[in-house]
């Protein structure tokens, strides 16, 4: 399973931004996917996941009223949409695909290149 993010970018407090990651590869069916991110000096750690269906997510708590996690038309791509970010939210944020990737079970099997989200004052 291949995995590319993209969106990530320079954005002010309060403001929003959409991270995107398409997969690529076999069964990807069988895969749950989801966000991570590391900021600097930091552990990387779980933001949100969604399963294959899309019917269920899971997010972080630090994340979980201002954050969206879906699936594309073509359910290869997820989309983490990210509303009143904070200065805290600034960290390479970073795609991944588990089989049961979940915010209990927070270890994915792939991982994407990561992509940088900066939150301005």
């Amino acid at each position: 399973v291949q995995l590319q993010a993209s969106g990530g970018g320079l954005v002010q407090a309060g403001g929003s931004l959409r991270l995107s990651c398409a997969a690529s590869g076999s069964r990807l069916y069988t895969y749950r996917m989801g966000w991570f991110r590391q900021a600097p000096g930091k552990e990387r750690e779980f933001v949100a996941a969604i399963t294959w269906s899309g019917m269920t997510t899971w997010y972080s708590d630090s994340v979980k009223s201002r954050a969206t996690i879906s699936r594309g038309d073509a359910r290869s791509t997820v989309f983490l949409k990210m509303n009143s970010l904070k200065l805290e939210d600034t960290a390479i944020y970073y795609c991944a695909a588990g089989i049961e990737l979940s915010s209990i079970n927070a270890k994915a099997d792939y991982w994407g290149q990561g992509t940088l989200v900066t939150v301005s004052s």
